[in-house]
């Protein structure tokens, strides 16, 4: 439908310079109106109070009784932050008890940058006295529902309106009252059905609200579900059956240090006066953070010249190898080494577990799980600047059931995580 333009007589009361002017104004009606709505401009239902300005050295940190707590555009947030207020003299409020916040008040970020100029919160209930600065209006409604017209400053907000209407100075924004009152609104006939469609919406954002915490509690819940499964893995609970049906023992599974089942070696840091290069060539170098999510990641990754690579050439990975990082936060960071990346060298900060007498990916598994990672933890002093030495990572104890068993194992949890990643990127 083409938009059609309707003049009729309104009193404006946003811009104190016109207030109680009347005049004939014309509204553009972007679209058609429920029977009984009008299109009316924001000035027309809501007043504006501007902030109190003072100059920067008056800011406090501490409240006195000479001062009051003062909102800035960085307590304006989804609802009003009052975690980092500052607070004014009272003096710079003039005695003007419209400068202090009120119940359904809309708190308007007026001056910010291009991308916050227009966000706003919605004042249900005010805890204690407090004002507002300059960046900041208030927006009372007066022959409107206040929370009907937030919801559509939100709209607004959300669409990027704001940003069209501000005027730009070199770092700031700024929507003056003017700009505001002309604002054209879809205003339904009583404030009861502006409270219902009100009622609406908070209904549905409760069902929104509702919907993203079960969905955050499926991403929560992953690694403890994980560390669950990997406690019965290396147990024997997740193959008790198994071992019935196979005429296995329970008394099959030993406990055998690292140093027991694999050779353990250390990388090699680059010499001193040599360097790294980005250039893609055939000896990548394995940093700690390549090592990531069980396998290598190529994000950032760095190479080695040929002539530092003579130097080192008797540090680097075979495909299959286990790795575990030793040093910093990602401590005890644990995966196998892909096929591509065979004969790469490897960084000081890791260890490879090679020559293994068990099956990489159970082994792999089993680093990862908290039967080995409480061990780790236990062997460093912090979590950030320990360093877990290859004696230590030799000692450190593996629940180890026969082969076949070990294979059935990495079967089933290749299975549960799966599904279990799958239910988590869902979320």
């Amino acid at each position: 439908m083409a938009k059609k333009e309707i003049e009729h007589t309104s009193t404006t009361l946003g811009n104190q310079d016109m207030k109680g002017s009347q005049r004939m104004v014309s509204v553009v009606e972007p679209y058609e109106l429920p029977e009984g709505w009008k299109w009316c401009r924001l000035g027309e239902v809501a007043k504006f109070e501007r902030g109190i300005t003072f100059p920067a050295s008056a800011k406090e940190k501490e409240k006195n009784e000479n001062n009051i707590p003062c909102l800035r555009t960085a307590n304006v947030q989804e609802n009003i932050e009052l975690e980092d207020l500052i607070y004014v003299n009272k003096s710079f409020m003039k005695n003007n008890i419209k400068k202090l916040i009120q119940n359904n008040d809309i708190v308007f970020s007026s001056a910010n940058s291009r991308e916050l100029v227009g966000k706003s919160a919605f004042i249900s209930n005010v805890s204690f006295p407090m004002t507002f600065g300059g960046f900041i209006l208030c927006i009372r409604a007066t022959n409107s529902n206040s929370k009907f017209l937030f919801y559509f400053l939100r709209l607004h907000f959300l669409l990027g309106r704001f940003m069209g209407k501000s005027t730009q100075t070199t770092n700031i924004a700024n929507i003056n009252t003017e700009t505001l009152s002309n604002i054209i609104i879809p205003l339904p006939p009583t404030q009861d059905e502006q409270q219902r469609i009100v009622n609406r919406i908070e209904s549905m954002f409760a069902k929104l609200d509702e919907a993203k915490e079960k969905a955050q509690n499926v991403v929560d819940g992953f690694e403890t579900r994980k560390a669950a499964i990997l406690h019965k893995a290396f147990t024997g609970e997740l193959t008790a059956k198994w071992r019935k049906e196979n005429g296995v023992s329970d008394d099959s599974w030993v406990v055998k240090t690292i140093g027991e089942i694999c050779l353990v070696k250390g990388g090699k840091r680059v010499p001193k006066g040599m360097s790294l290069i980005k250039e893609k060539n055939e000896h990548p170098y394995l940093k700690a953070g390549n090592l990531k999510f069980g396998t290598v990641i190529d994000k950032d990754m760095e190479y080695v010249p040929n002539d530092v690579f003579i130097l080192i050439k008797n540090y680097t990975v075979n495909a299959g190898d286990v790795y575990i990082t030793n040093v910093g936060a990602c401590i005890g960071d644990c995966g196998i080494i892909p096929d591509y990346y065979h004969g790469a060298s490897l960084t000081e900060n890791a260890v490879k577990l090679t020559e293994m007498i068990c099956i990489n990916s159970y082994l792999a598994k089993q680093l990862s799980s908290n039967l080995v990672q409480t061990q780790i933890k236990s062997k460093i002093k912090s979590a950030t600047l320990g360093k877990l030495s290859i004696d230590n990572i030799k000692q450190l104890k593996i629940n180890l059931p026969t082969l076949p068993e070990q294979q059935e194992i990495v079967r089933i949890l290749d299975i549960i995580i799966e599904k279990e990643n799958k239910a988590k990127q869902a979320a």
